[in-house]
């Protein structure tokens, strides 16, 4: 009785916390590291984005960490992503089953952008200087099961932007739940928040502004110039999952999402994915459905299952996303099951 008290309380927290999140005024383009909003697992974005309720896999670590207590082998992930603009996205983690002690991870994830030439009004064609762009996020996960039915699962990461000499730094909390219904096969409902913690300001030598004053005019004085803080992309997310067909050598999966966040509209995400054998898989949704001037639209995602010995398995994902007016992107992963 006492756990399931327990569980009631922490999905009335988060459910509540979900409804005052959607309360949020909408403010488009107003959050710092954007990094954080970036799908990770090409089996998720092959799926549309609609793996809250269906997390089971270390990417869970992303989508909802409670999913993360679903692990029965210790796990490693590495995913490349080649966005548009040239812009590179690489995401490593690994997490331990430690049996009735729950499960423990560890990720990072790094985007990067090309060197770019430093150019000024008084020298448009550069100044023979070049800058980049880049953020990193690392973290620690841990999930457990509180019943059988009912697991949860949380992060804490810290993370840093840099661009040309100035740098940006945070920490965040995301919180995750599953709870799982026997019935179709296991109806799975999920709810996370993720990102919820420091705002974030750019500081460095480029904010430091020299002018020339005094009674003659010829002294330099030196002024800092004071940048705004801004919220992290908090986002709330709720997941319905279920294996529609569930055979001895088949598995048809669907999965739906609703998502808030505080920085847009809100939007839905739905997919499925078709297994042969948990061995070939075969994926499609869309992604984004009712966001305001969205540019994303279907995915497409195929993966493939190969037990080298009798306790490994390696895992290969590969998914395709429309981004409209900015083309596609393409999502590589490689794991182990061990």
């Amino acid at each position: 009785m006492e756990i399931k008290s327990i569980t009631s309380k922490i999905i009335f927290v988060l459910l509540f916390t979900g409804i005052l999140v959607s309360a949020q005024t909408v403010k488009t383009g107003t959050t710092a590291a954007q990094v954080l909003k970036i799908n990770v697992g090409p089996r998720a974005v092959g799926m549309g984005g609609a793996f809250t309720a269906l997390s089971d896999d270390i990417t869970s670590i992303y989508w909802n960490p409670g999913g993360l207590a679903n692990l029965t082998t210790n796990e490693a992930l590495f995913n490349h992503t080649t966005l548009y603009a040239d812009i590179g996205y690489d995401f490593a983690a690994f997490a331990a089953n430690l049996g009735e002690f729950g499960n423990l991870g560890a990720f990072v994830s790094v985007l990067s952008v090309d060197e770019m030439e430093v150019r000024t009004i008084e020298l448009p064609e550069g100044t023979g200087e070049f800058f980049d762009i880049s953020s990193m996020v690392i973290g620690l996960s841990y999930a457990r099961n509180l019943t059988e039915n009912f697991s949860i699962g949380f992060n804490a990461k810290y993370i840093g932007e840099s661009i040309y000499n100035m740098r940006a730094q945070g920490f965040a909390l995301d919180v995750g739940t599953m709870y799982r219904i026997p019935v179709l096969n296991e109806l799975r409902i999920a709810a996370s928040i993720t990102n919820f913690g420091t705002k974030m300001r750019l500081e460095g030598r480029d904010v430091l502004v020299i002018t020339k004053g005094g009674a003659s005019g010829d002294n330099l004085l030196n002024s800092n110039l004071e940048l705004d803080y801004f919220d992290l992309p908090l986002t709330f997310r709720f997941g319905l999952s279920a294996d529609l067909m569930k055979q001895t050598t088949s598995r048809l999966t669907v999965a739906l999402d609703a998502i808030h966040p505080n920085d847009h509209t809100e939007y839905v995400n739905t997919g499925f994915e078709y297994s042969w054998n948990e061995i070939i898989f075969i994926r499609a949704g869309y992604n984004s459905l009712f966001e305001r001037d969205s540019e994303k639209g279907m995915t497409f995602g195929i993966g493939l299952n190969y037990r080298l010995i009798d306790y490994v398995k390696v895992k290969f994902d590969y998914a395709y996303q429309d981004f409209g007016r900015l083309t596609e992107a393409h999502f590589f992963s490689m794991g182990v099951a061990f």
